[in-house]
């Protein structure tokens, strides 16, 4: 079972983050020396001049492509008899022992009609007899789970049962299906489908009847447990479905109570609990007997050690594996035994490390942990720890792509308004000291308690090769200093996400790394709030902006309550009916606080079928800021005043490392 998509890095679907692909994208393009054009308003000349570059990028970054087109990618998963590869659009396999070439399709993506096309989830029965995949359709949201009979036949199979609207999905066994739906962006019903001879049965087995909450169901990793996970953003509840007896009411763990959040794993008829019940309200590590499940029977058996905080866990035969983030941020590894004398040992990852992400589908044995470890810039590299042996080890060397000298990892702290550290990950090629004339472009998130996201990517590795320096700001309300940095950074405290970005932004000046005419910031999403209020608090830090499907009109969508997520998201943002709630949201919301100055240079992509980010709100702040900048404008004018902007070489620079 994985915990990541709520202790980690991994974003849950319901928060306001856009789906890759969505139909209607419009690019808008804003720069602030007095324009405001849209692509159609620009010059014949312009127009060439930006298609030549995007040209150039296009063929640099399918080069870069294709260099790290086989690094290792959770793509691989296996069964009793055989392993399988998954590549975006088919499933292969070969059998145990046989080579790889001798692989053959089972499942392709289109089966499920209307031109189905991108594999999203992945799971085989108990007994490998049939597999049920989950696959969304290019450009929409919707998705449908397909369900394939493999028995012991080797051509490919036709799918035998298409289901609609499926979002997460478990075997209990060969023939008994768990999955819950997805309606307009919530999930609040879970189904047991069971395949008989005579026929197929569903049965509505959970229904949830808060809109706060989100269901998913999972599965622990020794197989027993069908677990059924109800979230809100301060609470949760989990009911379970044991695999012995399938076709029993679910067993409801522990009732939800508010700022009580819990998950469940299962091994010997232990319930191996990561509940946020340690010191200040954050994860730790507690057992209970299957019998008797409830919190009254709760044991604790691990925290994390004070300035470290549990991202996520992983439970072996006779081990818990933890992945615990440091006050700087750095990934470590500890492993804990399940059985006294409790033993806990620590493993160092490469101080490279940004990013781990466990095997997506699980091998047979459970007594050991596949991961992928990199960072933005390094391609992944395969680790494996060992219960048996309680060792960590590279499985797969791939040091050919990148030599560890080539880049440097350095790990910042800023102090922010209220004097909170803040962490900093800066990645570079040049040594610190050598950094001023470097371009730099920052990202941040800083809400719902994610993680900023840095698992690899060929861009970043591209851009990084060109000179830039990427900065990733780790700001109050994400998730990287656990739960408390979460709370510190959300509701009426949400403004320290902003204070804690400018701090960042300002610290890596003050340390010679670039200047404010070379630094771009990158938001995607809920992350565009902070870089939407900097830009109106402090527009003098940047030079450039990337909002990708960017949150922008908190207040005006958070008082629309027809809207999906307005009523899940009022333990994030606050609830405008409450007049404190309303001031707060006003005082940093991006579209409410615009005002005639110098903005920075400003590149928006929204998505027309967004449900998430509603597209109205993206353009009142467009037509609020293009009001804003052509008064801003006229002033200059009329007072003669000039804009500070970029030197003539550094124009030049700027250009050529971007395209």
């Amino acid at each position: 079972m994985r915990w990541s998509l709520l202790l980690s890095n991994k974003i849950p679907c319901y928060f306001r983050t856009p789906p890759p692909l969505l139909a209607g994208r419009k690019e808008i393009q804003c720069t602030t020396g007095g324009s405001f054009q849209t692509t159609a308003e620009l010059s014949k000349a312009q127009l060439q001049k930006l298609r030549d570059q995007e040209q150039r990028f296009k063929r640099r970054l399918r080069s870069v492509h294709r260099k790290f087109a086989d690094v290792p990618e959770n793509s691989e998963f296996q069964g009793q008899h055989h392993v399988y590869f998954e590549d975006g659009k088919g499933i292969y396999r070969s059998t145990l022992g046989h080579d790889e070439q001798e692989m053959l399709e089972v499942f392709n993506a289109d089966w499920g009609g209307d031109g189905y096309g991108t594999i999203q989830r992945v799971r085989l029965s108990p007994s490998e007899t049939m597999l049920a995949v989950t696959v969304k359709k290019d450009h929409h949201e919707e998705t449908k789970c397909v369900l394939v009979h493999l028995g012991g036949v080797i051509l490919p199979q036709k799918s035998s049962l298409v289901l609609d609207n499926v979002l997460s999905f478990e075997w209990a066994t060969d023939d008994v299906l768990f999955y819950s739906t997805q309606e307009i962006l919530q999930c609040l019903r879970v189904f047991r489908l069971h395949l008989r001879d005579c026929g197929v049965q569903t049965t509505l087995v959970y229904e949830e009847k808060d809109s706060e909450f989100f269901v998913e169901v999972s599965r622990s990793r020794d197989q027993r447990l069908v677990t059924i996970n109800c979230s809100s953003k301060i609470s949760s509840e989990v009911w379970f479905v044991d695999s012995k007896t399938p076709l029993s009411f679910p067993t409801l763990i522990q009732t939800r109570q508010p700022g009580l959040l819990y998950y469940v794993e299962h091994s010997d008829n232990y319930l191996f609990i990561l509940a946020n019940t340690g010191a200040n309200q954050e994860y730790q590590l507690l057992r209970a007997p299957l019998a008797s499940p409830s919190m009254l029977h709760w044991v604790p058996l691990f925290s994390a050690v004070p300035g470290t905080v549990i991202k996520d866990m992983e439970l072996l035969q006779d081990h818990c594996v933890f992945t615990v983030k440091d006050s700087l941020c750095q990934l470590h590894i500890q492993t804990l035994t399940t059985q006294e004398p409790y033993q806990l040992n620590t493993h160092q990852l490469p101080h490279w490390a940004c990013d781990l992400s466990p095997q997506r589908v699980r091998t047979m044995d459970r007594g050991s942990f596949g991961f992928l470890v990199s960072s933005p810039v390094h391609p992944p590299v395969r680790y494996l720890y060992s219960s048996r042996e309680q060792t960590l080890s590279i499985t797969e060397d791939n040091t050919k792509y990148i030599s560890l000298t080539e880049f440097n990892t350095t790990r910042l702290q800023a102090a922010s308004e209220d004097g909170t550290m803040v962490p900093l990950s800066l990645l570079h090629v040049p040594a610190l000291s050598e950094l001023h004339k470097a371009p730099l472009l920052l990202h941040v998130y800083g809400a719902y308690g994610v993680d900023l996201n840095m698992a690899f990517s060929p861009e970043n590795r591209l851009l990084l090769e060109d000179g830039w320096a990427l900065a990733y700001c780790h700001v109050r309300g994400g998730g990287e200093r656990g739960l408390a940095w979460h709370r510190a950074g959300s509701v009426l405290q949400k403004r320290r996400g902003v204070e804690d970005l400018a701090a960042c932004i300002q610290t890596l000046h003050q340390l010679g790394v670039s200047h404010p005419a070379l630094t771009a910031l990158f938001a995607r999403s809920a992350g565009a709030v902070l870089a939407g209020a900097l830009c109106n608090h402090n527009p003098q830090l940047l030079r450039a902006v990337i909002l990708q499907a960017p949150f922008l009109d908190v207040l005006g969508t958070m008082q629309d309550p027809s809207l999906p997520l307005t009523v899940e998201e009022r333990g994030e943002w606050g609830d405008p009916l409450i007049k404190e709630h309303r001031d707060n949201i006003a005082s940093y919301c991006p579209c409410h606080n615009i005002k005639p100055q110098l903005y920075p240079s400003m590149l928006i992509t929204a998505y027309s079928e967004d449900r998430r980010v509603p597209l109205s709100g993206v353009m009142k702040y467009m037509e609020r800021l293009k009001a804003a900048i052509q008064t801003s404008s006229t002033r200059v004018g009329v007072n003669g005043e000039k804009s500070t902007d970029l030197e003539t070489g550094d124009v030049e620079r700027f250009l050529s490392i971007s395209t």
